[in-house]
């Protein structure tokens, strides 16, 4: 030790020591594995940051199935579950991927969404502080009537309360500004 803050002294000002013990690594850049046609790889992050995940933006079913297919387990069942329910419970049910997640809606409106983070899935909805019983968490970056649940496993999942909220949410969809202006101008 002293050997090291004798060196320290030594080096010239340019040079900044820093001790072996006290740096800090690096993470290596991996290769990114190839995926098939099918498939992208999932890199998923821990909490909310903008997105979600790397999946590209677009409408319909196809650009879900392949989100969820993407997942790792047990982000895929879980997925899979709430995509299901959501099916079961809201006829018209559209899809799209927004931001890296699965968003559904109804009447060209969307209504909640579903993204898989480490360790869990997020199902958000968006008019949340509007449902009864309000769903428990307030999701960060989402919005200030965004609420929802954290999933970890599929045993979590309470499909009676989640199919009341996708009920809720079905009659009260979010349309953007700009839809309902075009909308408007349509008439």
């Amino acid at each position: 030790m002293l050997r090291s803050v004798a060196m320290a002294r030594s080096t010239p000002k340019t040079t900044k020591h820093v001790d072996a013990s006290k740096r800090k690594s690096t993470p290596r850049k991996s290769t990114p594995r190839k995926s098939t046609p099918h498939e992208s790889p999932a890199k998923l992050l821990v909490a909310m940051t903008g997105k979600a995940s790397s999946a590209k933006a677009a409408e319909g079913d196809a650009p879900v199935f392949a989100y969820i297919a993407s997942l790792p387990q047990p982000q895929r069942r879980i997925a899979e579950l709430i995509d299901a329910l959501a099916v079961k419970t809201l006829p018209n049910l559209q899809r799209a991927v927004k931001w890296g997640m699965a968003y559904y809606g109804v009447d060209g409106g969307w209504c909640f969404s579903s993204g898989a983070f480490v360790g869990h899935v997020k199902l958000m909805f968006i008019r949340g502080t509007e449902l009864t019983p309000e769903p428990p968490v307030t999701p960060i970056g989402m919005g200030k009537s965004t609420r929802g649940i954290e999933l970890t496993s599929e045993k979590e999942l309470n499909k009676r309360q989640v199919a009341s909220w996708m009920s809720q949410a079905a009659t009260m969809p979010f349309v953007s500004a700009a839809k309902k202006r075009a909308a408007a101008r349509s008439r």
